[in-house]
């Protein structure tokens, strides 16, 4: 990032104790390490905003604050108020670097701890953050019973209780409800459970920090088990990364994160490297994020994702796709009216001067022009008119959207650990290259890798074209609905002859089922799985895993099943639906067995 030309300038150095922090004093540091912040950006040529070693603390009392939308967050319902509290906001700074050397920055209440805003060649490095009172609660079971449990609350879970209610409590927030999970310290696995606190119909104090739930029939649980518990709302992000380019996070350690994780939207090429999203083992913490990790919307140029670690979030790890836009009302000629259609989705610029947009159908999720757009007219948060440089296509039906195909990135993924995760290790749904190697992943509770694309429900698009799986250990992931890899556009008119995704390459990988399937792919072309090597054994509900299928087919062609191994000699069995002999071709090694279902001109 820093050029190493001898004509270039020496690195000018702000050091956050020049401008008032005290590390390790428990003192307000926001406005100090703001002030450093700001006065980096203004200088020109290459800075450092360093931190010398130490703990310092940021509080919302003098934080700046400022509106964003922010994809995937919250609806105007949930929460109208589009405000910010940040700790550290970058704003148009130009070659600079946040040098931790280390540090902790501890920060309280409910706040956003980095934003960064049209910045361009920017590094976040040697820094962790966390939260003084995460806003996940978390308490754990010591004792069960017919009708009750005795849990032992984590000191961090302040709380009180209120007409033999328990609610968690904060300086300046308070719930009961909200989303669950339950974690199992043996297996170190996660899932979503109904909020135990809600099924209770008492609660009461045994001793400080010690509770007994009291249930009409108590809910089936293990003693030494974790229950995680917030409130759902995604107010703030763990960090917002928006209209920058040649942004670099290294060796940050993001401790917890309130509301979605690291945001980037509409900026291009990102480098995360050596990030740890995980509690510190030794704050006896089980849950690092109140939601995803990594959710990147809109994104051009390059993502690197590597040599990094996900244990502990409350939804996805890596989430990458675009915006879909329903096209509301043909103008005129080139003229259109679109709009954004899921709750927690609005607002942003998903549309510039001189991008490119393409027309897709939203039965079958495929293409049937592309324009270039030439003005941009925001009508409301939910809408925007679009003109464009050649007419609209005349074949739109209703519910067809758009996608913006300039903004869609080069991704790749790799040298990485998933753990703990209770739904999907990386979403990938971007037409550009798509490369996922070298990974570790380790009883995610459902798939470990999902290529989606949907124009009715999170209205994520798009459609992937390159994708290579290879190189990777799946341990134990998925469950009996959710297979290890699983590619399922949302398409409802599905035939072999119009797929959604087209070539992807499974290869050199490493599965280790226990009773779940290993692939299911629907209107995927160019479909190759290759040279794994697969360990089978019995799923926890008993079932035989040989009688099931692992591979699962449904409306796709030119797929290839060929060198692959399994340890226990079973037959790997495959089902077809919707397609015919030519659409699948399994090499005799496999000693594969075909099951077929609605497949025509068998």
């Amino acid at each position: 990032m820093f050029g190493k030309d001898e004509l270039e300038p020496p690195i000018q150095l702000f050091r956050v104790t020049d401008y008032g922090a005290i590390p390790d004093s428990g003192a307000d540091a926001t406005s100090a390490i703001q002030a450093a912040i700001d006065a980096a950006s203004r200088a020109n040529g290459p800075t450092e905003v360093a931190f010398p070693p130490g703990r310092y603390d940021l509080f919302p009392t003098y934080a700046v604050r400022s509106a964003y939308f922010i994809s995937n967050t919250a609806s105007e319902e949930e929460h109208p108020d589009h405000t910010k509290t940040i700790g550290l906001r970058l704003k148009g700074a130009h070659r600079i670097r946040i040098e931790g050397n280390g540090s902790r920055l501890l920060f309280h209440g409910k706040m956003t701890p980095v934003v960064m805003d049209g910045c361009s060649d920017a590094e976040i490095r040697n820094l962790t953050i966390d939260f003084a009172r995460p806003t996940i609660s978390e308490m754990r079971i010591t004792a069960t019973g017919a009708s009750h449990w005795d849990v032992e609350v984590h000191p961090d879970s302040n709380y009180r209780l209120q007409d033999d209610k328990l609610y968690w409590i904060d300086e300046s927030w308070s719930h009961r409800g909200g989303p669950a999970q339950e974690y199992d310290p043996v297996s170190n696995r996660t899932w979503r459970v109904p909020n135990p606190i809600l099924l209770a119909k008492q609660v009461e104090q045994l001793g400080q920090g010690k509770l007994r739930l009291h249930f009409s029939c108590a809910p089936h649980t293990s003693v030494g088990h974790v229950f995680q518990m917030r409130d759902g709302i995604r107010d703030q992000v763990g960090a917002l990364i928006v209209g920058c380019k040649n942004i670099i996070w290294r060796n940050v350690w993001m401790q917890y994160m309130h509301g979605l994780g690291i945001v980037g939207q509409f900026s291009e090429n990102l480098m995360f490297e050596r990030l740890r999203l995980a509690p510190d083992p030794s704050s006896g913490r089980t849950a690092a994020a109140f939601a995803d990790f990594v959710h990147l919307s809109g994104i051009k140029g390059k993502i690197s994702i590597v040599d990094s670690v996900f244990e502990g979030a409350h939804d996805d790890a890596i989430n990458v796709h675009g915006t879909h836009l329903r096209i509301v009302e043909v103008l005129d000629g080139r003229r259109i009216r679109v709009r954004f259609m899921h709750p927690q989705s609005y607002g942003f610029s998903a549309s510039h001067p001189g991008d490119e947009i393409d027309f897709i159908s939203a039965s079958s999720l495929t293409s049937y022009a592309t324009c270039s757009v030439v003005g941009v007219k925001p009508l409301s948060p939910r809408e925007v008119e679009l003109t464009l440089d050649s007419p609209v296509p005349e074949m739109i039906e209703d519910g067809d959207v758009i996608e913006n195909v300039t903004w869609t990135p080069e991704l790749t993924v790799r040298g990485n650990v998933f753990k703990r995760i209770p739904t999907r290790g990386i979403l990938a749904t971007t037409r550009r290259k798509v490369t996922i190697e070298n990974n570790v992943f380790e009883r995610l509770h459902m798939s470990a890798i999902l290529i989606a694309d949907d124009a009715e429900s999170w209205f994520e698009s798009g459609m992937v074209r390159d994708v290579l799986i290879r190189r990777n250990r799946f341990v134990d992931c998925g469950n009996r609905q959710a297979p290890v890899l699983l590619i399922r556009p949302e398409n409802t008119e599905v035939s072999a002859d119009r797929p959604v995704h087209s070539n992807v390459i499974i290869c050199d990988n490493r599965f280790e089922l226990d009773g779940t399937a290993l692939l299911e792919a629907k209107s995927t072309s160019g479909l190759i799985f290759a040279d794994n090597d697969i360990s089978r054994n019995v799923g926890n509900d008993g079932l035989s895993a040989d009688s099931d299928e692992i591979i699962r087919l449904w409306a796709c062609s030119g797929v290839e099943i060929v060198g692959n191994t399994i340890e226990d000699k079973a037959a790997a069995i495959v089902k077809t639906n919707s397609m015919k002999d030519g659409h699948l071709v399994i090499d005799k090694g496999q000693a594969a067995f075909i099951r077929r279902d609605g497949d025509n001109d068998i």
